[in-house]
């Protein structure tokens, strides 16, 4: 069974940084690339980016500059850090191995 977890959500100001993690199965972990995603209230879910388990991360063009997702192969986890947070990033974040696997989200609100 696929287990997949994003924690590290939370309430941040404006400008704020926050990181949150993905722990996914292990061995899928190892063989796959994994995607982040977010969801906007009342809006589609959207890539933020997609680090393989070799070569370069790809991202979504709104994430370019301030958001970085990386991976430790030995604790099963992937990590996106988001700097200079706005209102607008407030949304769900997911993470996926691929085949259709997502967890349940961790919530970020980005407020004053």
């Amino acid at each position: 069974q696929v287990q997949v977890a994003e924690s590290g959500g939370g309430l941040v100001q404006p400008g704020e940084s926050l990181r949150l993690s993905c722990t996914i199965t292990a061995h899928i972990f190892e063989s796959s690339d994994v995607g982040w995603y977010r969801q906007p209230p009342g809006g589609q879910r959207e890539l933020i980016g997609t680090i393989p388990v070799r070569g370069d991360i790809e991202y979504s063009d709104f994430a370019q500059d301030r958001f970085t997702i990386s991976r430790d192969n030995d604790k099963a986890t992937s990590y996106l850090q988001m700097t200079r947070l706005q209102p607008e990033d407030t949304a769900v974040y997911f993470c996926s191995p691929g085949f259709g696997y997502f967890g349940q989200g961790t919530q970020v609100t980005v407020a004053s």
